[in-house]
């Protein structure tokens, strides 16, 4: 049905790794496979294997959940995008609500990975990673801009004044340092 590996720390599991709750989900505890120091896993590949049919309105979702948080969206994959490397952010564990006690016999708390069968239209963006690294380039662009137009600005009463040509200086100078460093941009993603 499906697969996963995680980048640089396993090989291939296949869904047997994986207890299924019902037909449709599936978890891996992370103890068993990390322990404690689940927050270290930062990234999962899933697959679909090429026995598996998907229903083309279907989507296999992926979950995390930090001990005593809710379980939260990572992306999915479908028949059109067979596989996906999901970012894995995980909370921090009792972020969600309340913490669940166990008693001392019972076993600790785990971080869970939760994989499930879902409509597709039903999920929002199958790579919510993705939209996240765009949002915070776009966040820190947006900051560089702000901190070059603050360089040339006067105030004028409750108002800023800046040059009018300050967004072609800014673009223009921000446009050469790219060109010349290309590690330059790459500072802007985390």
């Amino acid at each position: 049905m499906f697969g996963v590996v995680f980048p640089n720390r396993s090989f291939p599991m296949d869904i047997s790794t994986f207890s299924q709750i019902d037909t449709f989900h599936w978890i891996l505890d992370m103890n068993t496979f990390v322990g404690e120091a689940y927050d270290q896993v930062r990234e999962l590949c899933i697959f679909l294997l090429n026995s598996f049919t998907l229903p083309a309105d279907k989507a296999l979702a992926v979950y995390i959940q930090s001990p005593g948080s809710p379980f939260l969206f990572c992306g999915a994959v479908t028949l059109s995008r067979p596989s996906a490397v999901l970012t894995l952010p995980w909370p921090e564990p009792g972020s969600g609500g309340e913490m669940r006690l166990t008693a001392s016999g019972d076993a600790p708390l785990s971080a869970k990975i939760g994989v499930s069968v879902e409509d597709l239209a039903a999920l929002p963006s199958l790579d919510v990673s993705a939209e996240k690294r765009i949002e915070r380039l776009a966040m820190k662009v947006g900051e560089n801009l702000f901190n070059f137009m603050q360089s040339f600005c006067g105030v004028d009463g409750s108002k800023l004044v800046v040059p009018m040509d300050i967004l072609d200086r800014w673009f223009k100078k921000f446009s050469e340092r790219a060109k010349r460093d290309p590690e330059y941009l790459k500072g802007f993603a985390f």
